[in-house]
C-alpha cells in the first residue's frame, strides 16, 4: 500500500508544529522581568470558580480569603474580581478552550485563584476541546507548577517543581492520525523551558536552606527530550555547589515516595510535565488525598493558584457537591498569599488548615453525607483563624514546638 500522501500530510503537520515551537523559544529568549507585587496597588486577584465541584470549593476558599484579607481589601491594597465564561457549558457554547473575553479578563489580573475546570474527553457529551488548564498555562506562560506536600508525623516535606508548558501536554491536542492504523503524539522539551524550571527549583532550595534537589526523568528510554532535560539539570546544578543534586527515573521515584526509609530524604523535586502530574497526585495521598492539596502555576508576569484535582462531575451528578473538600483551594490560597508578599496572612491560614485538617480534626470530610459539608469545614477554619490562641495551639502539635513563621 502506498502511504506517500499520508506521509506528506504528516510532514506538513509536523513542520507547522515545529515553526510554532521555534517562535515560542524566541519569546522565551525575550522574557520580561518578574512582577514586583510590592509596587502594585491594588493587587487584583481574579477568581474563576470553574465547573463541577469548582464553584462550591472556590466559594468556601473565598470566604476565608475575605476574612484573612479584610484589612487589605478595605484599604484598597487587594481587590477580588470574579472572572466569568470558563465553565464547561460556556466553553462548549463558545467552542473555545479559553474564550477570548475570559482570557482578556484574566490578563487584567495579577494573580488568579482558579477552581477545577472540566477537560472534555473523547466519548463524553462535550465537544473535544483542548484542556482550558493547558491553554491558560500556555497563554499566560505559567511555566512552573509548584506543589508542596507536608506531613510532619511521617517526615514528609516535599515541594515539586513541575514544568508546566512543555512535555507531552503542550501539544496534547495536536497529535496526528497518520493513517487509520497509526497515531502519533509529540513531546517537546526546549533548553530554555528546562533551564528556567530547574533554576527556579535550585533558587527555592538555596533561599530556604535546603541542601538537596532531585530531578526525575525517563532519560534511559526517552533519550532525546528527557535526555535534554537531564543534561540541563546537571549543568544548572553545577552552578549551585552548595546543593546536592541527584537524578531518578520516574518509575523508581514513584516507588521511593512510598518507601518509609527513603522518602524522608527528598525535599525539592524537579521534573517534566507528565511525570510531575502523576507523582504529585501520588504524593498528595500522604497528605490526605488530592482534595487536600493546592498548587501554584508561576510565570514572570502572571501566577495562578488552584487545587490539583479535577472537577469531579460525578459528585455533582450524584448530588454530593456540597460535601466536596475545599481544603485544596484553601491551600492554594496560602501559596497565593505568600507569592504576593502577604506571608503573615499565609502563615495564619496555613496554621488553621493544619489544625483543622491534620491535627485536631474536630470534623471530618468524606465527600458524602456521613461527613461534614464544605461549608461546615470552612466555618471550622474561620473559627480557628479567629482564635487568639491559634499560634499556641499550632505549636502544641509540632514535634519541635517551634513556629514555622
Amino acid at each position: 500500500m502506498n502511504h506517500t500522501g499520508a506521509i506528506e500530510r504528516a510532514k506538513e503537520h509536523f513542520a507547522a508544529l515545529l515553526n510554532e515551537q521555534l517562535k515560542r523559544i524566541d519569546q522565551m529568549k525575550a522574557e520580561e522581568e518578574w512582577a514586583d507585587y510590592s509596587r502594585i496597588m491594588p493587587i487584583i486577584i481574579g477568581v474563576a470558580g470553574g465547573d463541577g465541584i469548582g464553584p462550591f470549593i472556590t466559594k468556601e476558599a473565598v470566604r476565608v480569603l475575605e476574612q484573612i484579607l479584610a484589612e487589605e481589601i478595605r484599604s484598597g491594597k487587594v481587590e477580588l474580581r470574579w472572572i466569568s465564561g470558563l465553565s464547561i457549558e460556556e466553553r462548549a457554547q463558545a467552542m473555545k478552550a479559553l474564550p477570548e473575553e475570559s482570557l482578556a479578563a484574566l490578563k487584567q489580573c495579577h494573580v488568579i485563584l482558579k477552581g477545577p475546570l472540566t477537560t472534555p474527553k473523547k466519548g463524553d457529551k462535550w465537544p473535544n476541546l483542548e484542556s482550558a488548564n493547558v491553554s491558560m498555562r500556555r497563554e499566560l506562560d505559567l511555566f512552573a507548577n509548584v506543589r508542596p506536600v507536608k506531613v510532619p508525623e511521617k517526615g514528609i516535606d516535599w515541594i515539586f517543581y513541575r514544568e508546566n508548558t512543555e512535555g507531552e501536554y503542550v501539544l496534547g491536542s495536536l497529535g496526528l492520525n497518520v493513517t487509520d492504523d497509526l497515531a502519533v503524539d509529540f513531546k517537546v522539551i526546549t533548553s530554555q523551558g528546562a533551564e528556567r524550571i530547574v533554576r527556579l527549583a535550585f533558587e527555592y532550595a538555596r533561599k530556604n536552606g535546603i541542601n538537596r534537589v532531585s530531578a526525575v526523568t525517563k532519560a534511559n528510554v526517552i533519550k532525546t527530550t528527557d535526555g535534554k532535560f537531564l543534561d540541563i539539570a546537571r549543568r544548572v546544578a553545577g552552578e549551585y555547589p552548595d546543593i546536592q543534586f541527584d537524578d531518578w527515573f520516574v518509575d523508581i521515584m514513584a516507588a521511593k515516595l512510598v518507601d518509609e526509609k527513603r522518602r524522608r530524604e527528598f525535599r525539592v523535586i524537579v521534573l517534566p510535565n507528565l511525570y510531575g502530574d502523576i507523582l504529585t497526585d501520588e504524593a498528595a495521598e500522604f497528605q490526605g488525598g488530592v482534595g487536600t492539596a493546592g498548587s501554584a502555576n508561576i510565570g514572570k508576569r502572571y501566577a495562578m493558584f488552584e487545587a490539583i484535582h479535577g472537577s469531579a462531575p460525578r459528585m455533582v451528578d450524584e448530588g454530593r457537591a456540597q460535601y466536596a473538600d475545599p481544603a485544596s483551594m484553601m491551600r492554594a490560597c496560602v501559596m497565593m498569599l505568600r507569592h504576593i508578599g502577604l506571608s503573615q496572612q499565609a502563615n495564619r491560614m496555613e496554621m488553621a488548615l493544619d489544625i483543622c485538617g491534620q491535627f485536631e480534626k474536630r470534623i471530618r470530610i468524606t465527600g458524602r453525607p456521613d461527613g461534614a459539608t464544605g461549608a461546615q469545614f470552612t466555618d471550622y477554619v474561620l473559627e480557628t483563624i479567629s482564635n487568639p490562641d491559634l499560634l499556641d495551639r499550632w505549636q502544641s502539635y509540632q514535634p519541635s514546638g517551634e513556629a514555622k513563621l
